[in-house]
């Protein structure tokens, strides 16, 4: 496959004149039909200045950042303005079947949901980590993108705006319901994250890593799952109650703890083992922990 350089799209008219569409009813909003999108060799890469959503089938040829979709039938994806859409092979699968809603920062401004949307974590999801949706979930999500659809295809008033925008939010809201569900019912999947989490950080702790290089960053742990980091918080908040950040200070005392009770290694051989430019930094982030100093520690064991 050749690697072209992506296009960026500024504008949704611009979107639909790339995909050889008629122009949008709406400069700001709109949804297109997948299904009637011509392939385009020269183009498999596109940057979106605008939030894109997509509900589509057969999408086993299209990749998001490095990753290829898991599965070819329904499932939901969203992206936020500057992200990478990247199709392999020969452009745009045949088979593709869906819609992709558009919609333009500038609709939103100046209403809640300008604000509310950053908050929505799965707009920095990678594609491999979209929604899978039920026959009942799809048919929920379709009935509210018909409607925004028959909005601004009507006749638009000073209401309609108003109108789509809880639109929007309703759908984004369900998309948050159906995430956490997901996070539920992929317990296989979301299990071999977690264990594959435990053994990314048990061999980073046993080898040198932690002395050159101190303590893994939250991406390099994601980076290493091959995960997104805001995919990788949520699935961990919802199955742990725990952040990435805490699970590797979790490891980080575990550790410690290990050190102070069955070697004989002073305080700061071990702040050193664990990635500690200074002692009196471990013990303070120790005692935050546990409401004892290392010393303290080692002397219960005594």
């Amino acid at each position: 496959m050749t690697i072209l350089k992506p296009i960026r799209i500024k504008s949704i008219t611009e979107g639909h004149r790339l995909a050889q569409l008629p122009k949008p009813h709406h400069p700001l909003v709109s949804i297109i039909d997948v299904s009637g999108l011509k392939n385009n060799p020269d183009v498999n890469a596109v940057i979106f200045d605008f939030y894109v959503v997509s509900l589509k089938r057969g999408c086993d040829k299209l990749i998001y950042g490095q990753q290829r979709y898991d599965f070819d039938e329904g499932l939901m994806a969203f992206m936020a303005p500057g992200q990478i859409l990247r199709g392999e092979e020969n452009g745009v699968p045949v088979n593709l079947e869906g819609w992709m809603l558009f919609i333009h920062p500038d609709f939103l401004w100046g209403t809640p949901l300008a604000k509310k949307i950053k908050q929505f974590d799965y707009f920095d999801y990678a594609t491999n980590e979209a929604l899978f949706l039920s026959e009942k979930e799809e048919t929920i999500i379709n009935g509210i993108i018909d409607n925004i659809r028959q909005e601004y295809q009507a006749n638009l008033d000073k209401f309609s705006q108003d109108v789509i925008i809880a639109q929007l939010e309703l759908l984004f809201t369900y998309a948050q319901r159906f995430y956490e569900r997901q996070f539920i019912t992929r317990k296989i999947t979301n299990s071999k994250v977690l264990t594959r989490l435990e053994d990314v950080l048990t061999d980073y702790f046993n080898n040198e890593d932690l002395i050159t290089k101190g303590l893994p960053s939250v991406q390099y742990i994601a980076d290493t799952l091959n995960i997104s980091t805001k995919y990788l918080s949520s699935l961990l908040k919802q199955h742990t109650g725990l952040t990435t950040q805490q699970h590797i200070h979790e490891k980080l005392m575990e550790k410690a703890k290990e050190k102070l009770s069955t070697t004989d290694l002073s305080v700061s051989e071990i702040a050193y083992e664990l990635g500690f430019e200074h002692s009196q930094s471990f013990s303070k982030f120790f005692k935050s922990k546990t409401h004892q100093s290392p010393v303290e520690f080692r002397q219960s064991f005594n």
